[in-house]
């Protein structure tokens, strides 16, 4: 059975792009296309509604669903869609809906934005904790935001796909990021730009068995051992690598200025220690203009 691409919608711009990027991706990628509304205050299905202040959060949470679900039927009729009130804490509800999802999409309001609750605390609270990829798209990007100007450098969804970016940190295992980048790359028939920020050691006890300092070319020598057994698995994905020296923030945010998605990776953390997103995910979550997938790693 499909797993399918799971949307949170709050009624927000930013969820209403976050949905339509869903169908996109799940037209894409062959899968169903769940959406969901979770509000503590709704009640269930079955139990009646006699006072007013359930009874118009419960039908303005209906009417967003049916005009969402009526409008993604229409643009993508290829694509089932099914939908779901979700009467529980929304944080709670979407990490349960990921658990059997492909991804689960959110939007995203960036820096000082004025989203839904979807696009904020709630949507931040969920990529800390959720093991399987989570998406944040931002109000405004649209179609034609994935796809390279034309040869007038204008907006087409004619044009082939902006390239897919993803940001490695070798200390941690890549796996299930560059799983995720190239199968997104070739979905898109996008080529895949790696990026890996390194720096020179703090003190010697940095430095190998012998004292040896890493240099650029042992770098690059790293980052192409990790990336070959990738190439030969995906032979159609174009692949352009960067190890760059210095610090990682400025090295993916340069990359993401023309990415159509960035793929960045979050540390799974055992026992008491909580969540951890890292200050470059941070960053790109409230800055970058195209959508931002994090995924999670040990």
């Amino acid at each position: 059975m499909l797993r399918p691409i799971v949307v949170g919608l709050d009624g927000s711009r930013e969820s209403v792009a976050a949905a339509d990027w869903a169908a996109r991706e799940a037209l894409r990628r062959g899968l169903p296309l769940r959406v969901v509304h979770a509000w503590e205050g709704l009640p269930g299905n079955e139990e009646p509604v006699s006072l007013p202040e359930l009874a118009a959060p419960r039908y303005w949470a209906r009417r967003i669903l049916r005009y969402t679900v009526d409008r993604l039927d229409e643009n993508y009729p290829q694509v089932p869609v099914t939908a779901e009130q979700i009467g529980r804490p929304p944080v709670p509800a979407l990490l349960a809906e990921a658990e059997g999802a492909e991804l689960l999409v959110l939007g995203n309001q960036g820096f000082g934005g004025l989203g839904g609750l979807l696009a904020g605390s709630v949507a931040m609270a969920v990529v800390a904790h959720a093991r399987t990829p989570v998406v944040l798209v931002r109000a405004g990007f649209d179609a034609v935001d994935e796809h390279v100007p034309n040869g007038d450098h204008e907006a087409s969804a004619r044009t082939p796909y902006r390239p897919v970016v993803v940001a490695l940190d070798l200390r941690h295992a890549c796996d299930s990021l560059l799983a995720f980048a190239f199968e997104a790359a070739r979905h898109r028939a996008a080529p895949l730009h790696v990026v890996h920020a390194w720096r020179l050691p703090n003190t010697r006890a940095d430095t190998d068995a012998q004292g040896h300092v890493p240099t650029q070319r042992d770098a690059e020598w790293v980052l192409e051992s990790v990336l070959e057994p990738w190439k030969d698995k995906y032979p159609q994905v174009a692949v352009h690598a960067t190890a760059e020296h210095g610090r990682p923030v400025p090295a993916v945010s340069r990359a993401a200025r023309y990415a159509g998605l960035l793929v960045l990776g979050r540390e799974v953390r055992h026992g008491g220690l909580g969540s951890r997103t890292g200050h470059v995910t941070h960053m790109a979550i409230h800055q970058a203009r195209c959508p931002v997938t994090v995924v999670a790693h040990e």
